[in-house]
């Protein structure tokens, strides 16, 4: 198992909003990565994509503050991995966030989770697994 993750957004959402199985998945992946100490990494991405859903400064705060001190870790994003992730948008007809997901997840050696099947398109940057595989 890794020991750094990044989590796509809906991940996020399914623990925070507690969407059903799905968000019960995420709860007990989220509980199993803190109660390990593993590192959980953001972006300013997934602060962009929770703010454009409604959530306010404060409350996307509260949703990462879930994790230990030290073990909650911000990823920068660099003018050539947006390049990146427009140029595999445009050519594997995909979100350019979802690309840009990926690329972070690579350029920081990150496991990515998601459930997003726009990341099949992706495998050759990163591999995205599900929660409940780690579970």
């Amino acid at each position: 198992m890794a020991d750094k993750y990044y989590l796509d957004t809906s991940i996020w959402l399914d623990f925070h909003e507690k969407r059903g199985r799905n968000g019960e998945m995420a709860f007990k992946l989220i509980q199993c990565l803190i109660e390990n100490d593993f590192k959980l990494f953001y972006s300013d991405l997934h602060v962009r994509e929770l703010k454009n859903l409604g959530y306010d400064y404060g409350e996307v705060v509260s949703i990462f503050r879930i994790a230990k001190p030290g073990c909650i870790l911000h990823a920068h994003i660099f003018r050539e991995q947006a390049e990146e992730a427009k140029r595999l948008s445009l050519q594997r007809r995909i979100p350019k966030k979802d690309a840009l997901h990926a690329i972070l997840a690579r350029d920081n050696n990150l496991q990515l989770i998601s459930r997003d099947r726009h990341f099949e398109k992706l495998k050759d940057v990163a591999l995205a697994m599900k929660p409940e595989e780690f579970i």
